[in-house]
């Protein structure tokens, strides 16, 4: 008689995320292979030309590929955590929230919210306080950039207030 499976029991499957991860590095590892291809064979006096680091990288990401996919099969990567979602919403939406307000109200408030929503998925729920701390910070960072550094960040009407 047959033993029902057990959890300890490995299954035959592969690992589903790895085989992902791997497509997605030999992907990537295609994409340059192409890139090179494209940049040809522009060699001086030198064996090392403008492709050469690019295509090593491309070896690299299809060697990891290659062992990521073995271990797929051979099931060699740890039990995986739950994933929570909420905090991975939040740095996405302060991402999204940064990216729309940037032309519009500057660098130091959309990356005061871009803050706020990563301080929130890290567990401070206190936006009243990580939304004008964020927005402080970032001031004091668009000011060094600015004033110090002569380098343009997108300036809204908190940082017109400065100039």
């Amino acid at each position: 008689m047959s033993e029902a499976p057990t959890s300890t029991t490995k299954t035959r499957r592969p690992d589903g995320a790895a085989l992902v991860i791997a497509l997605v590095l030999a992907g990537l590892a295609a994409l340059i292979f192409w890139d090179v291809d494209r940049l040809g064979d522009v060699v001086g006096y030198s064996p090392v030309g403008p492709a050469t680091v690019p295509q090593w990288i491309a070896f690299g990401l299809v060697g990891l590929a290659v062992w990521t996919a073995v271990a797929a099969f051979r099931r060699d990567f740890p039990e995986r955590e739950h994933q929570e979602i909420a905090p991975v919403a939040w740095i996405i939406g302060g991402l999204a929230g940064q990216m729309l307000l940037l032309p519009t109200l500057g660098f130091s408030i959309a990356t005061g919210v871009l803050f706020a929503a990563t301080a929130r998925a890290f567990g401070k729920r206190q936006l009243w306080f990580s939304l004008p701390l964020g927005i402080a910070i970032c001031l004091a960072v668009w000011l060094v950039f600015a004033l110090l550094l002569q380098l343009s960040l997108p300036a809204g009407p908190l940082e017109h207030l400065f100039l």
